[in-house]
């Protein structure tokens, strides 16, 4: 007996499966199966911001009393920041939060000539040391350090062991204020 390929359409369209079986509903989904094996970790994600902050201060105004020996200098303003902070209310203490390599960078017009060195938790750390012995130029330093503890306190002083206390010039150049500066980027 010969089929026609007309019979085998038809014979199709009518819902027939393989062998011209014709095929039922689709029965009810079984049941979940067992969790597979754990995949590779994933590429790391892009970071967010680290914390970094910006605090200043205007002379005159700001900085009025000479910085004793051993003394902080005063950055009383607040520029952008995002989790560094001062210690409560005071003007010359920041915090670090994390355990991590920091850049720190700083420029104070002073009067005499001296030097500032950077402490961390009241401790100078000598190799941050800046100064200047003429009468004409900022003191400023840019280091990069790291910090073994988290909650460090850092300040910018003059040395316990310097000649003489430290007077922030109150209007270097021109009539307009003058500023003092300290920046602070969380590095890794």
């Amino acid at each position: 007996m010969r089929i026609s390929s007309a019979f085998v359409v038809a014979f199709a369209v009518a819902g027939c499966g393989r062998g011209g079986v014709p095929q039922g509903a689709t029965g009810l989904p079984g049941e979940t199966g067992a969790t597979g094996l754990q995949g590779e970790t994933g590429a790391v994600g892009p970071l967010g911001v680290r914390p970094f902050g910006y605090f200043f201060a205007l002379m005159p105004g700001d900085n009025s009393a000479t910085i004793a020996l051993g003394g902080a200098v005063d950055f009383p303003q607040n520029g952008a920041a995002n989790g560094i902070f001062r210690v409560g209310v005071v003007a010359d203490e920041f915090v670090l939060p994390a355990v991590g390599m920091y850049e720190i960078s700083w420029q104070v017009s002073i009067t005499e000539a001296g030097q500032l060195v950077l402490a961390l938790d009241n401790v100078e750390q000598p190799r941050t040391t800046a100064g200047r012995a003429t009468l004409t130029t900022q003191i400023m330093n840019h280091v990069i350090l790291e910090t073994t503890a988290a909650n460090t306190v850092l300040s910018i002083r003059n040395p316990a062991a310097a000649a003489a206390a430290l007077t922030v010039t109150p209007g270097a150049g021109g009539a307009s204020a003058v500023s003092a500066s300290l920046v602070i980027k969380q590095l890794q």
